[in-house]
């Protein structure tokens, strides 16, 4: 049994409020890309956020949670981990 994938996106910023004061600039994917690049501390930010596909329980608890409860094509709320506070956008899913 091989477990759901998915392709997601994020930015992830050091505090909650940068997070919602970034949220609230976005309202589609290029958008997201845009401010993943310039205001993302993650690696990925170069790549306008993107994560690629990943199967379930890859990512660490919280951001894997939200993945999987998150509408598609929209900006999460801030999501606390211990790296930060991320902001996903869950381009698909594969439940297999």
């Amino acid at each position: 049994m091989v477990a759901p994938s998915a392709w997601a996106s994020h930015i992830l910023v050091d505090s909650k409020s940068e997070a919602i004061q970034i949220k609230q600039k976005i309202s589609k994917l290029k958008e997201f890309q845009k401010l993943a690049r310039k205001k993302s501390t993650c690696p990925s930010s170069q790549k306008g956020g993107d994560l690629g596909w990943f199967r379930k329980g890859m990512m660490v608890r919280e951001f894997d949670e939200a993945v999987w409860s998150i509408p598609l094509s929209t900006t999460s709320e801030p999501i606390k981990s211990q790296f930060g506070y991320h902001l996903i956008w869950v381009h698909e899913r594969e439940e297999n």
